[in-house]
């Protein structure tokens, strides 16, 4: 298997052509300035020995050498061996808010800029476990199933707004039903899902959707984004406040965390509430969580050993400097010798 490690020196090879183009104009300059000096007969008689073809090479050959520094920079590698890694974890999933209450500023930045600093920071804490992501305002669809992929994870987490569900709400029950397709039940590894929220306007009774996740052994921990004071939703454009969103009595809305609901859902389904103001005690009671969990081993994985293999690059590229030091522009005498173009039989008859 080949993997090219960093393939933006590639760009590099554009300067190849570009020197072409330039060794060409000169070339033509060249040969425009000696017409104006003298005929071509004469300056044949001037330097009779200058090969017409090896400056070209030479040109070839440094081409060549350049070429193989920049693959050298991108080095390509080989892999040479398999190794057979197990992993043990459980399967995480988490269900970002993304309603328009969500972009309240009564936590720092928003409360939807704060769920995700948290998520990225869970993950960071993470080893083998596998990762999905679920976006919900007033319905719920997947972000990202489950994977062990955390860079993809943290993309798709960064990517996600409120402009991502058309229908406004807090649809936690229909998330929680979503999360429970991610699972797969022939393993039987430990389930965990996340709910960040701010809880407001949850959407209906939720208590048969959370029997049947108890049942199906998924332990739901909810943490609570926002404050009880409440704040503002802001309406923006190109990151300037513009108006805040009111109600339909011209009232400006002011949306603040329902933690009792958040509890409440926490409470029955065999899991923890937790407060998201503080980074650094929601990190540690999610790590407690999960360290408390029975880890499962769901993964075996094949990875291949790779060589590094740019030394073969340098070594040809010294080759084709070597080569381009040792080639003289005169003409080879052996080459001259086979009168390819019947040079000494048209002089004779000259």
């Amino acid at each position: 298997m080949l993997v090219l490690e960093e393939k933006i020196y590639f760009w590099l090879l554009l300067v190849i052509p570009l020197v072409l183009l330039v060794y060409v104009a000169q070339v033509i300059w060249k040969k425009k300035t000696q017409k104006k000096f003298a005929e071509s007969s004469f300056l044949e008689k001037l330097s009779p020995d200058k090969s017409i073809f090896k400056p070209l090479l030479k040109m070839i050959l440094l081409s060549l050498a350049f070429a193989c520094f920049v693959i050298a920079l991108v080095n390509p590698k080989i892999g040479s061996k398999t190794e057979t890694l197990k992993r043990e974890g459980v399967d995480v999933v988490f269900a970002v808010d993304v309603s328009k209450s969500m972009l309240a500023e009564d936590i720092a930045p928003n409360r939807l800029e704060k769920s995700k600093q948290l998520v990225t920071q869970i993950i960071n804490n993470l080893a083998s476990d596998r990762i999905g992501i679920i976006a919900y305002a007033g319905s719920a669809f997947p972000q990202l199933p489950i994977t062990t992929d955390y860079g993809s994870a943290k993309l798709f987490l960064q990517a996600m707004n409120t402009d991502m569900v058309s229908s406004q709400g807090t649809a936690i029950g229909e998330a929680i039903q979503l999360a429970e397709t991610y699972y797969n039940d022939e393993s039987q590894t430990s389930r965990v899902l996340f709910i960040l929220s701010d809880g407001e306007n949850h959407g209906g009774e939720i208590e048969e959707v959370l029997n049947e996740a108890e049942e199906k052994g998924i332990r739901i921990f909810t943490i609570g984004v926002g404050t009880q004071k409440g704040g503002t939703i802001p309406i923006k454009r190109n990151g300037v406040t513009q108006s805040y969103k009111k109600d339909t009595n011209g009232e400006t809305v002011i949306t603040r965390l329902d933690a009792a609901t958040l509890e409440e859902i926490a409470e029955e389904a065999n899991g923890v509430y937790i407060d998201g103001t503080n980074t650094k005690e929601v990190l540690d009671k999610v790590t407690e969580a999960l360290n408390s969990l029975e880890k499962t081993e769901f993964e075996t994985k094949q990875y291949a050993a790779y060589k590094d293999q740019f030394q073969w690059f340098i070594a040809f590229g010294i080759l084709f400097i070597v080569l381009d030091v040792l080639l003289l522009e005169r003409k080879t005498a052996w080459v001259t010798q086979l009168n390819l173009f019947n040079e000494k039989k048209d002089k004779n008859a000259a």
